[in-house]
């Protein structure tokens, strides 16, 4: 059975474009495939272009269900269109920012967001409680700008702040920071627990045996 991936970053580049599906597979052993909404080459990073991709993710994950997938994933911490799309289709659907947010809550340990929103993601508030501590890396206002080698430097030191500052788990709300692999430094440099919501929402993909 076919995990459908939707990918809000709109890249024709192969390693960006399948690298969470190559880790889904590899870690999960789920078989996947992965699309990209169109027209979006910055991704989703604030309400204006939540708004313009949240048409298009229905119509991916409608394609995607018709093309024979037995359930989506929803690539994105902040779980654009959710709702809309869980409506519009008749298979689970499973996002980055609920499940990670998820697992972080069972922890019950001090733990703080980072991602490259104005705020932590509603999921996450919701999840966490309004005042879970946030921050977002210098610099860095879109998933693309994680891509650099600035932007993931900045990353790592946004997490080694929240950790100073009290952190004990710190979830991430922005799956560009998958790309880069944010957790292996974060538990490699900080010695602290680090929660990808990729591998979040796969650990709940792998659990509802599709």
């Amino acid at each position: 059975m076919t995990l459908g991936i939707i990918r809000v970053l709109t890249t024709d580049d192969e390693a960006v474009l399948f690298e969470h599906g190559r880790i889904l597979e590899r870690e999960y052993g789920l078989r996947t495939v992965t699309e990209c909404i169109p027209d979006q080459p910055d991704g989703i990073y604030d309400a204006q272009s939540e708004a313009l991709a949240i048409p298009k993710i229905v119509r991916l994950g409608r394609r995607l269900q018709q093309s024979g997938c037995a359930g989506l994933f929803l690539s994105c911490a902040a779980d654009p269109g959710l709702a809309q799309l869980r409506e519009a289709v008749d298979i689970p659907v499973i996002s980055a920012g609920s499940a990670a947010a998820r697992v972080a809550g069972f922890l019950d340990r001090p733990c703080a967001v980072i991602g490259i929103g104005e705020e932590a993601p509603a999921p996450y508030r919701y999840v966490l409680g309004e005042s879970v501590p946030y921050a977002r890396p210098s610099g860095v206002a879109k998933t693309t700008d994680l891509l650099t080698a600035d932007g993931r430097r900045a990353a790592l030191d946004c997490a080694r702040r929240l950790h100073e500052e009290g952190a004990r788990v710190i979830v991430f709300s922005c799956t560009g920071l998958t790309t880069i692999d944010l957790a292996a430094d974060v538990r490699r440099e900080l010695d602290c627990v680090a929660i990808d919501a990729v591998r979040a929402a796969g650990l709940f993909a792998s659990a509802i045996r599709m």
